[in-house]
């Protein structure tokens, strides 16, 4: 968006964590070199790490394209507040409110054990604070949109997990 508020700002900063985090993948296809300059953790460079953070990748991106499988009609790319949607409560949202930002949470965690390195681990950090921040906004959005239904589905079910 162009407006001057905290949703673009966070839309924005999302986009420059994902900008860091594909650059990290790209550096370590380029070579050693290259990679060098990103500050590796040489003692988290062990195979059973990669194998961790591919398996939670990869867990990741399905539970992430399930979760918005499951919201169906309600799916948006942050806050519209143009258009009303059912409130989804079932499923992987009744583990969780907020089951695409864990799974995007777990993603960045998971690239980290795969590239452990200064700008993996920035963004990882970065992209679980900008989240937490996104989900706050969104849930005063969906509290103002369901009311009572809202508020007693946030009393029954953790944010994350």
């Amino acid at each position: 968006g162009k407006a001057d508020h905290a949703h673009d700002y966070i839309g924005l900063v999302m986009k420059v964590l994902t900008a860091a985090l594909i650059l990290s993948v790209v550096f370590f296809a380029i070579g050693r070199k290259w990679y060098a300059l990103l500050a590796p953790v040489s003692y988290l460079e062990r195979n059973s790490f990669v194998y961790a953070g591919l398996l939670l990748m990869h867990c990741s991106f399905l539970w992430i394209i399930i979760a918005q499988q499951q919201m169906k009609l309600s799916w948006r790319i942050g806050i519209d507040e143009q258009h009303k949607t059912a409130l989804v409560t079932k499923g992987l949202f009744s583990l969780s409110r907020n089951p695409i930002f864990l799974g995007m949470i777990a993603a960045t965690a998971g690239l980290f054990f795969v590239l452990p390195n200064a700008l993996t681990f920035f963004a990882m950090a970065a992209s679980y604070i900008v989240i937490q921040i996104q989900i706050r906004l969104e849930e005063v959005h969906l509290l103002q949109q369901h009311g009572a239904e809202y508020a007693a589905y946030k009393q029954r079910t953790k944010r994350l997990i």
